[in-house]
């Protein structure tokens, strides 16, 4: 009975603490590390930059949010991660720039669009935002500041996507964002696509009103018939249409401009049923009458995505329209020319400097790109990590490999650690299009499977460089077959040579996909209502298998029973087998409170146990944003809902722990949730993670990595989760809990990293090599002394401060000495010599936390490589090689200090000293400078004109031992005796120095009332910080000694 209400206790303790914690405290000092790629960037859809600063950029992205650079996009930083990444529209006020307006939700409105939750404003330059209101309008398409006063704005807010609502249209400020008035409505299902003002007269405002809805299966530009363009000429007070001239039927997306030089010339872009009547309209009498110019394929080209445009600020000729490539006229339509072919395609976002407009930004899927001959060049911006990975896996290499497709990207792989951090020449792509799901062949290393759009499937060798296509068709009677845009494969967990793909039907290969068996019959509603992609575009068809409806999305098979599979559908079904696809049960009925024809996103079938699952659901393509997670324990008879309102966002994946079966990890649109609990309580993880979408999530069997793919920020490497494997109520219950840790790998030194590329590469973090010391504290530490000491047979080696905070602490030691304490030189090959300090040797070190009085006790382990080809006995010759020449360099530098001191007091007494007295005070001063002076390199100019002597040979052939980790030369041994011998032999000359004539001296300076002449012991010296440039090692002098005996 005490038992069973102790447990209770712990259990609600649980529960509070992950209650009362948010994210960033529970998770504590455990981080993300962002690994790219930049190489392919991602969807851009805004960019603005100060006019006369253009060196100072702001991007908006589809999904990663926004980005600034103050050096012309040499160097780019992050500075909206707090706040949701789906980025519609940014505008600098161009008259106080540091003002900055940012609308949220992305208006290329895609069947992967993200959401967002109306306009901030920044006016510290995107150090910090406001949210100022707006938040159910979800898409915002354009935000204009008045040129002459900056409290009044114009926001288009395009409204929802996926259903009805009425805080849609244009809205106006007049006092910076506080408050907001609708001054353009037409009804819930038509909302402001774009927004256009003349700065002579910023009283006259244009406004494209566009009407549309997207559903799973459906796409429907024009719906109602509303759509129109409007204009006003008191600052938005009344509107009207101005359609003269324009197509007399339904219209669909427009795109204004008026030109900033002449606000007489308007462009328009028009979509219509009749082909013959959309394309470019020009209007010269501001509005009051159009013409079309042309109805190029670039200005009637998928209007929904493709509707910006931009005039010269200079020259009212010269047009940007946005499309599948930028078309630029120079001659107000009558003709246009094409960027080249080298710019990533589908472009979104168009910036020209008003103050030399030949220089031209663009946005694109694959980036940013700049030009300085008005769009005929461009260069690309190489270090902005914004790609939308759908689905993300690794391999079992070392260091393992992560895999995932991207959106318009491909699908690539990269090492997920290399020497010098992972570079964008580090990211191999496997295959093109929209890349989704991708995974290395279990056993064969060569064979990498890839995905792009509507269920085309390749097997690609590295090797060969060379893709095979190996897509299931159809035959005989059987129904063409249907594949989602995004269509799943699986690869079994109990047969390395099974895999799983999905249309209606499951397919399962064991030959590599040479060949495949249909296991299933249609597991969807095959509706015939919801299969209309063919149609599917309203006033524009647009089939490009984004609408493919009714077909498999996910598939899991067990890893407990291969035998059992799941599968999900897009259009809400959730079906079970347990014996290999000869009999299907369809569970959704089974799943309380979820709305019919929910779209399965994710199932994750149990790892403990076969009769387990977890399924996430996603109605986001039907208006529906809750979340929607659940669990089974048998079989999918039953199931409980996991979802709390301490989870934000729809759920894309949910993912069990590999270790600890109550440890689970859920991507939202908004970010990573973890439950250390089964899913009672869920914590956002925030650290070094934004509130970016999570698509997919793999947990690395060896190595315990969380590794996730967002669709905005790339990839993202959670490297150690072992800790959160081990929080359980009793953990949680104690004030202060060390956890377990992997022993830490000493990476042995190595060549690699970049070379002078200069900035504008995105580099991907490595993980930390240092060495983890991990605790869980129930409360933050607030008063008293805290820290860490580090011992090792008995010795001291390392104190180190402590975390403090109430949730997970991780306190880092570098497993490498600090470098050796080293006498002065000009000589740079010397100076990088003693630059690095060598690892400390393998083994068990000892962990105590001092927290006020009391003390806990833990232990971590050091471990060599084991992949590296060095064995046990060379590693221990060049270890105690690499210490004696550390110990000589700190020798060296604790001779020369002695001869330097020497020489200084003997040079300071000598004006006070007469006859016999000075001669002796001036030869031991001498003496001691010439002997001082022989032993380093002061002179030159520390680049061409350089010398060595002893201190500089002695840090060459360490830094040559002491960056190798195997057997040193024999040439090296030899030079490691010699510099024995010789620092021996001068340690003696110094000692017999004082012992003889500084000692003789001192008597003498005694007897004439002077200063007698001092020097430290070594141990004194290796307390003293450093005056004379290499600093001092910073840990137990004795222990280093004893290293030797």
């Amino acid at each position: 009975m005490i038992q069973k209400i102790l447990l209770g206790a712990l259990i609600t303790l649980s529960a509070w603490s992950l209650h009362a914690q948010s994210g960033s405290t529970l998770f504590g000092a455990l981080r993300a590390r962002h690994i790219g790629p930049a190489t392919t960037s991602g969807r851009i859809t805004a960019i603005d930059c100060i006019n006369e600063r253009p060196e100072v950029m702001f991007i908006g992205t589809a999904s990663g949010g926004v980005w600034k650079s103050n050096s012309a996009g040499a160097e780019f930083r992050p500075v909206f991660d707090d706040h949701t990444q789906s980025i519609g529209a940014l505008a600098i006020d161009q008259s106080k720039p540091d003002i900055i307006w940012a609308g949220t939700g992305e208006t290329n409105v895609r069947n992967s669009v993200s959401v967002g939750d109306g306009i901030y404003k920044s006016t510290d330059g995107g150090i910090t935002w406001k949210h100022l209101g707006l938040k159910n309008t979800e898409r915002i398409a354009d935000i204009i500041i008045h040129p002459t006063n900056s409290d009044i704005a114009y926001v288009a807010a395009l409204g929802h996507l996926w259903n009805a609502n009425e805080d849609r249209g244009v809205y106006k400020t007049t006092d910076g964002g506080k408050t907001w008035s609708k001054i353009l409505y037409i009804d819930e299902n038509t909302g402001a696509a774009d927004l256009s003002i003349d700065p002579r007269n910023p009283d006259v405002l244009y406004a494209a009103m566009w009407g549309f809805r997207r559903s799973p299966d459906f796409f429907d530009s024009g719906l109602g018939g509303k759509s129109g363009l409007y204009k006003s000429t008191d600052g938005g007070q009344t509107w009207n249409t101005i359609h003269k001239g324009l197509p007399q039927e339904t219209l669909g997306r427009m795109a204004v401009a008026a030109a900033p030089s002449n606000g007489d010339v308007v462009y328009l872009t028009v979509e219509c049923k009749s082909q013959d009547k959309k394309g470019l309209y020009l209007s010269t009498d501001a509005g009051a009458n159009w013409e079309k110019v042309s109805n190029d394929n670039s200005t009637t080209i998928r209007p929904f995505y493709f509707s910006h445009m931009v005039v010269d600020p200079q020259n009212d000729s010269i047009l940007y329209k946005v499309g599948l490539n930028l078309a630029i006229t120079e001659n107000r339509g009558k003709g246009f020319r094409f960027m080249p072919g080298s710019v990533h395609s589908d472009i979104h976002a168009v910036w020209v400097n008003p103050n030399n407009t030949k220089h031209v930004l663009i946005g694109s899927d694959g980036g940013v790109y700049e030009s300085f001959d008005r769009g005929r060049s461009f260069k690309m911006f190489m270090n902005l990590p914004v790609g939308q990975f759908y689905h993300i896996s690794v391999d079992d290499e070392t260091p393992f490999n992560v895999y995932g497709g991207l959106q318009d990207n491909g699908s690539w792989y990269a090492p997920s650690q290399k020497s010098g951090g992972i570079s964008n020449a580090d990211w191999k792509a496997t295959f093109g299009g929209d890349g989704f799901w991708s995974f290395r062949h279990p056993t064969d290393k060569d064979i990498v499977f890839a995905e792009y759009q509507g269920g085309n499937l390749v097997r690609y060798n590295k090797t060969t460089g060379m893709a095979q296509q190996i897509k299931p068709y159809a035959t005989g009677d059987e129904a063409k077959y249907r594949f989602n845009w995004n269509a799943p494969i699986h690869l079994s967990p109990t047969n390395a040579d099974r895999m799983y793909f999905g249309s209606q039907y499951l397919f399962m290969s064991t030959d590599k996909g040479d060949s495949w068996k249909r296991i299933s019959p249609d597991l969807t509603s095959n509706d015939p209502k919801k299969q209309r992609q063919k149609e599917s575009g309203g006033l524009t068809i647009d089939n490009s298998t984004a609408e493919n409806h009714c077909t498999i999305y996910t598939i899991g098979e067990s890893p407990v029973d291969g035998k059992m599979v799941w599968a999900g559908t897009d259009d809400g079904l959730l079906q079970v087998t347990t014996d290999g696809g000869q009999n299907w049960s369809n569970v959704t009925a089974n799943v309380p409170g979820l709305p019919k024809s929910t779209w399965v996103s994710h199932v994750e079938p149990g790892r403990f146990d076969r009769q387990t699952a977890f399924v996430t659901f996603d109605g986001h393509r039907s208006g529906d944003m809750k979340t929607y997670v659940y669990k089974t324990t048998d079989g999918g008879k039953s199931w409980k809902s996991l979802a709390t309102n301490q989870i934000e966002g729809y759920a894309f994946c949910i993912r069990q722990d590999l270790v600890n079966p109550n440890l689970l990890f859920l991507g939202t649109e908004f970010g990573l949730y973890i439950s250390v609990d089964g899913g009672t309580n869920w914590a956002r993880f925030e650290n070094n993670l934004p509130k970016v979408a999570v698509h997919d999530i793999a947990i690395h069997p060896r190595d315990h990595a969380l590794v996730l793919g967002t669709h905005g920020r790339g990839a993202i490497i959670i490297d150690d989760i072992t800790p959160l494997r081990q929080v359980t109520p009793e953990v949680l219950a104690k004030p202060l809990h060390f956890f377990s840790t992997a022993p830490t790998i000493l990476r042995d030194p190595g060549a690699g990293g970049g070379w002078f590329g200069g900035q504008g590469q995105f580099v991907g973090a490595n993980p930390s090599s240092a060495a983890k010391v991990v605790y869980y504290m129930s409360k933050r530490h607030t008063f008293g002394k805290m820290y860490v000491e580090v011992w090792k047979d008995g010795e001291l080696l390392r104190t180190l401060p402590a975390g403090k905070s109430a949730g997970i602490n991780v306190v880092e030691m570098p497993t490498s000495m600090e470098k050796p304490k080293s006498a002065p030189t000009n000589n740079r090959q010397a100076l990088v010599g003693s630059l690095f300090g060598p690892n400390f040797p393998a083994g068990e070190y000892q962990v105590k936390l001092i927290k006020g009085n009391e003390t806990f006790e833990s232990t971590f382990k050091l471990a060599n490589d084991p992949t590296s080809p060095h064995t046990a006995a060379e590693r221990k010759v060049q270890y105690e090689t690499t210490m004696r020449l550390y110990r000589l360099n700190e020798r060296l530098a604790y001779l020369y200090d002695v001869l330097a001191d020497v020489e200084k007091q003997a040079k300071a007494v000598s004006p006070k000293s007469k006859g016999k007295l000075k001669i002796s005070v001036d030869k031991l001063a001498a003496k001691a400078g010439k002997e001082k002076d022989g032993l380093v390199f002061m002179g030159g100019d520390g680049y061409v004109n350089e010398d060595e002597a002893l201190r500089e040979e002695l840090s060459d052939v360490y830094r040559q031992v002491s960056s190798f980790p195997g057997k040193p030369t024999n040439t090296q041994l030899q030079l490691a005796a010699k510099m024995e011998k010789t620092i021996a032999d001068l340690d003696q000359r110094v000692q017999t120095m004082l012992n003889t004539e500084v000692a003789t001296l001192n008597t003498a300076l005694t007897k004439a009332k002077l200063d007698a002449i001092k020097h430290k012991t070594f141990e004194e010296f290796m307390k003293e910080e450093t005056k004379t440039g290499d600093a001092a090692s910073g840990f137990n002098g004795k222990w280093v000694l004893s290293q030797f005996r």
